[in-house]
């Protein structure tokens, strides 16, 4: 009996101690676990990658028990060593005392825990501080003395990867020796893993935000001068035209042109006469009013609000900045006069309408001689240029309904392989009276006239007729059409583009649209709505003057959108102008981000080609290969080019040989 009895006291003793084992187990599974979930909660609502790392730590130690927590990053400097970027439950400034390392050596602190899980990539657990070999190295007695005051002894640190490489480490402690168990590492594990895409996910974000600032930047500003572009005049002059006729008080706008700058360009060159525009937009910053608002116009010109005052004080102004800009300028070691002619033009008198007073003001500065400057009030013309324009309008109306209008192509061509790849279809208008008219004139006109409608649809009509002639031609060639603003929203254009395509059996492959950023920012929600429809078709969708206009990343991303053209104005001064290049660099790796073909308008030149190649830019456009021509003249041009490329081809087998 006495025997049965004590079996019957060891079982008890054994069942109880595999009952405290499992409560163990099951309180440290339980500990890994509320730290998973805070964890997550912190990665929620994280902004900053440091304030994350440290969050991290703290939920490590207060909510899941541990005993520390840090987060090292791996250098990759000459020693390796490791950052230590945040911790709890242990100084930072003591860990970066002990020198860490990743390197693998087996002197010094190379074979810590934290280093093996940076260089193998893989959790280095439940190493016991107090007794692993490993640590009875002399390197580590001050670690080792730190673990006894502060009461852990086992240690695991699990690698933190990004983007497939091992950023660093998340080392935690605990007070057990025997911690760390394979269901508790594999939940500490997910919680590194999911620090890991924290940090991606920040640095990601940051870096767009970063691209958004510089893109809004570039919608209203010169990268040159640093001054508000032309877009942002003509706002701010309508917001001053409008508080002006709130409370009937005059503005004035003053339109200064400088005469010798295209010269200064060809002569000594564009960074020359980047310099001189610099210099004087300095020069007209340091004379100007708080309330003056100043601002690059175009390639030569400024334009200054003056936001009060009439004819008299806009003179007096303009007589200021006409002495201040006739001391001439150094420029790549000469003394220039720059010569700026001052055009000034009023509200009201002159026009109540932003883009019409600015244009009147640019006007003026015809009435002087480029060589001499000076200033100029806007004179007359109105009558006659209103009868002008009424008489152009009714004749556009007739030449859409009589087909007289002309399809010109511009070609695409792939910069890898120098193949066209497709043509921007463009609407001409040869006047019977006035010869050739420039394309933005007559499409005010029509803007102006109601008659965009009627043009889109001569547009849409002549770009399937050529896309159907070329394709029984045995030419499979996209065209791309630009739609605007009131095209977009046009609760007809679906229909209209489905009955296209029937009417000529054309694939949407071959068909392309482009709309530019501003007409995508009027209406958000209408514009997205317009393009998952025609996205639906099949058709290839481009932002057109990308980098031009205001808008959103966030809403970009969400936009059905294959591709983006850089803005002219970005891509022509690449070469010379080391701001442009960052531009354009930066847009062309955005638009790879965003699994976006990037073409460049405006390649003008050779040297501009070969940049473009070398930031593995998609597509090329611009008179380097063509300009605009008449649809009829294409195949003709495509066949001297494809005539080109084998010539040169050859002569590189030949030169090889």
């Amino acid at each position: 009996m006495a025997y049965l009895a004590d079996e019957s006291n060891k079982n008890c003793s054994n069942t109880a101690a595999t009952n405290k084992e499992l409560l163990t187990k099951l309180e440290r599974v339980t500990g890994a676990l509320k730290t998973l979930s805070a964890g997550n909660h912190i990665l929620l609502r994280a902004s900053d990658e440091q304030e994350l790392l440290y969050d991290m730590c703290q939920v490590i130690v207060k909510k899941g028990g541990y005993r520390i927590a840090g987060v090292a990053y791996a250098q990759h400097d000459k020693n390796r060593t490791l950052q230590w970027m945040a911790s709890i439950g242990v100084d930072k400034e003591f860990l970066e005392t002990l020198h860490f390392t990743w390197a693998d050596t087996e002197i010094e602190m190379g074979r810590s825990a934290a280093a093996t899980a940076i260089r193998t990539g893989q959790p280095c657990v439940g190493r016991h501080i107090l007794t692993d070999p490993i640590y009875t190295a002399p390197a580590y007695a001050p670690l080792r003395e730190n673990a006894i005051r502060l009461d852990y002894a086992a240690i695991t640190a699990f690698p933190l990867h990004v983007n497939g490489e091992v950023l660093g480490t998340l080392v935690m402690g605990a007070i057990e020796p025997d911690a760390f168990d394979e269901e508790e590492v594999k939940l500490l594990s997910e919680l590194a893993d999911d620090l890991a895409y924290g940090i991606s996910n920040l640095r990601i974000r940051i870096k767009h935000q970063a691209a958004e600032a510089t893109i809004a930047r570039l919608a209203y500003y010169d990268p040159l001068t640093e001054l508000p572009n032309r877009t942002f005049m003509l706002e701010r002059l309508q917001d001053a035209i409008d508080t002006a006729n709130q409370h009937h008080h005059a503005l004035a706008i003053l339109y200064l042109n400088i005469g010798h700058l295209r010269g200064i360009n060809q002569i000594l060159g564009y960074h020359s006469g980047d310099q001189l525009l610099q210099q004087l937009a300095q020069r007209l910053t340091s004379n100007l009013k708080e309330s003056d608002f100043l601002a690059r116009a175009g390639e030569s010109e400024f334009a200054l609000l003056l936001p009060s005052g009439g004819a008299d004080y806009s003179i007096q102004v303009a007589q200021r900045l006409d002495a201040v800009l006739r001391n001439s300028v150094k420029v790549a070691g000469l003394m220039i006069d720059p010569r700026v002619s001052i055009g000034i033009a009023l509200y009201p008198g002159h026009a109540g309408e932003a883009e019409t007073l600015l244009r009147r003001a640019n006007a003026a500065t015809n009435n002087l001689c480029p060589a001499r400057g000076g200033y100029a009030l806007y004179a007359g013309g109105q009558e006659q240029e209103c009868t002008r324009r009424l008489s152009l309008m009714g004749d556009l109306r007739q030449a859409i309904e009589r087909n007289e209008l002309l399809l010109y192509c511009q070609p695409k061509v792939d910069i890898a392989s120098r193949r066209v790849c497709g043509a921007e279809a463009l609407v001409r208008w040869q006047h019977p009276v006035h010869g050739m008219l420039a394309t933005m004139e007559f499409i005010k006109l029509a803007e102006n006239a109601g008659l965009i409608t009627p043009l889109t649809h001569w547009m849409l009509d002549a770009v399937f007729s050529q896309s159907h002639a070329w394709y029984k031609a045995g030419l499979e060639r996209a065209l791309s059409v630009n739609l605007s603003a009131h095209d977009l929203y046009d609760p007809l254009l679906i229909d209209r583009v489905q009955g296209l395509f029937s009417t000529w059996g054309v694939s949407p492959e071959l068909i392309q649209f482009e709309l530019t950023e501003s007409a995508l920012m009027e209406e958000p929600l209408m514009a997205l709505e317009a393009l998952t429809k025609l996205k639906k078709l099949g058709i290839r969708l481009f932002i057109d003057d990308f980098g031009t206009g205001y808008s959103n990343l966030s809403y970009l991303q969400k936009l059905p959108v294959d591709s983006i053209k850089i803005d002219q104005s970005f891509v022509m001064p690449i070469v010379e102008n080391n701001d442009s290049a960052v531009i354009v660099r930066s847009t062309i790796e955005l638009g790879h981000n965003l699994d976006m073909e990037v073409v460049a308008e405006g390649v003008d030149s050779q040297a501009v080609w070969d940049l473009l190649a070398t930031l593995e830019c998609d597509v090329a456009q611009g008179y380097l290969m063509s300009m605009p021509m008449p649809a009829e003249q294409f195949n003709s041009w495509e066949s001297e080019w494809e005539g080109r490329l084998t010539k040169e081809n050859h002569s590189v087998l030949g030169t090889c040989d």
